[in-house]
């Protein structure tokens, strides 16, 4: 077919499209937010980009016209490409739909869940599977460095997938992962995120209830038992949930350590430790992510030492606790992190595995992007947030011009809510005026962790070039 993605550099949606042109089908795009890793894996693949939205990158009445066309759920109506869609005659469906039919199919779909950790869960999950043999298929929501892209084509009869709660599009408005098929489920946490679509806590557990009332009843579910929003989520559970965590449940993490680098634990199944483990990737967060992926590896009957040896192997995801240089002797580091659970654990990680025991600091620069950090709702988390960093600078928020003016994160009052508590803190207009603090103040040693859902606007290639110099 000659498939045409409407939001295609989402980091879903650039997967799907790389699925596809590996199924064989003429694959185009459109975005208007064009810009790394996602820009460069579809440049890679060969996938035309066609910047902005119109009417005519549908080529309607032309041997270009798409035989079908994948709405993203950035897309909204009032677009002049979406309404050019509805207006023709053209088949249209959402992302998860097409992942589904075209992709998933009638495999043994894992799909992860969570508010937090689902991109690098699921990688890791991919990295013990295929050294297991297992040969998935898989989908995620960032690009696993030990494949270099997002997403491949099965070989065998399991396919992976990062499991978004995040609405479908606009005229399927549902949770995506309710579209994955699930048969085996890892739900991570359960926390209040994406304001913009959700009322309160209590909407985000039902939507997670729809995914984990999808789950068969000889499938499998693996929940955080530490965490109390999950526990209440998994309560109505068909099938048997497995439960694992650092302070309760059948799978435990117990002796973790930094040592030689590596963020090394013991694993406890039913009270008896039954193996050690090692992975690259430093917090207790980034452990409990392994251990989970343990637990149902354990469960499908995998092998313990295969298991053993891919969480070992796994060398991280993109834009997640990604070291991008060290200038000067100062580390960068780049994260995905904006929900401020996320900026807190990211913080405390990066500072164990970078900073222990040294007289380094630790720079934590934050641009408010996503939906929910651009709200207030989360005003005064963000504080305690922060608490571990030793200078924190904050840019101006992502635009805000479509929240209401009650409703928009302030970055000034974070500022002074961050002083006031006697943090250093600062507020700044631009990425350049960053570059320009960071430079003047950083020294050799130092680690500069910047945390953004999205471009920053470019401060990755400034800041890294303005401190070689």
């Amino acid at each position: 077919m000659r498939v045409h993605l409407m939001g295609i550099c989402g980091t879903a949606m650039a997967s799907l499209a790389g699925l596809l042109k590996s199924l064989g089908h003429d694959v185009t795009g459109s975005d208007q937010n064009v810009y790394p890793p996602m820009s460069t894996q579809l440049k890679e693949l060969g996938i035309s980009i066609l910047e902005g939205y119109r009417k005519e990158n549908l080529a309607i009445g032309t041997d270009r016209q798409p035989d079908l066309v994948i709405v993203g759920n950035v897309i909204s109506r009032g677009n002049p490409e979406a309404d050019a869609l509805l207006a023709s005659s053209i088949l249209y469906t959402s992302l998860p739909k097409a992942m589904g039919e075209y992709a998933i199919g009638d495999r043994h779909s894992i799909v992860i869940a969570g508010t937090h950790g689902k991109t690098t869960t699921t990688s890791l999950m991919i990295k013990v599977a295929d050294t297991c043999g297992v040969e998935p298929g898989f989908m995620v929501g960032g690009i696993p460095i030990d494949y270099g892209r997002s997403f491949r084509v099965a070989r065998g009869s399991f396919f992976i997938i990062e499991g978004d709660e995040y609405d479908t599009a606009f005229f399927d408005k549902v949770p995506k992962f309710i579209h994955y098929k699930p048969r085996s489920v890892i739900l991570t946490s359960v926390e209040f995120d994406h304001a913009d679509i959700y009322k309160d806590l209590d909407a985000v557990k039902n939507a997670f209830r729809m995914l984990v009332d999808r789950i068969p009843a000889d499938g499998h579910l693996i929940a955080r038992a530490d965490d109390a929003n999950v526990m209440d989520v998994v309560k109505g559970a068909k099938c048997r949930v497995i439960t694992f965590g650092a302070e309760a449940g059948e799978y435990r993490l117990t002796e973790r350590q930094i040592l030689h680098g590596r963020n090394q634990f013991a694993i406890q199944h039913g009270g008896q430790k039954i193996a050690d483990c090692a992975i690259r990737l430093p917090g207790e967060h980034n452990a409990l992510n392994a251990l989970a992926v343990f637990a149902l590896g354990h469960q499908l009957g995998w092998k313990v030492p295969r298991m053993l040896q891919g969480l070992a192997d796994f060398q991280g995801v993109k834009r997640r606790q990604e070291v991008i240089g060290t200038p000067s002797g100062i580390t960068l580091i780049e994260d995905f992190a904006h929900h401020p659970t996320a900026v807190e654990v990211t913080i405390e990680a990066v500072r164990e595995k970078y900073l222990g025991g040294t007289k380094g600091r630790l720079f934590a620069l934050f641009e408010p992007r996503s939906a929910t950090s651009r709200r207030r709702v989360f005003q005064h988390e963000y504080v305690e947030a922060f608490r571990k960093a030793d200078m924190i600078c904050v840019a101006k928020a992502y635009d805000q011009s479509k929240i209401a003016e009650g409703e928009r994160f302030s970055t000034a009052e974070l500022v002074r809510d961050l002083l006031h508590e006697g943090l250093t803190a600062c507020e700044f207009d631009s990425v350049e005026d960053i570059v320009d603090e960071v430079k003047k103040d950083a020294r050799p040693g130092d680690v500069v962790l910047i945390m953004s859902n999205g471009g920053f606007g470019g401060i990755y290639q400034k800041l890294g070039a303005r401190l070689s110099q």
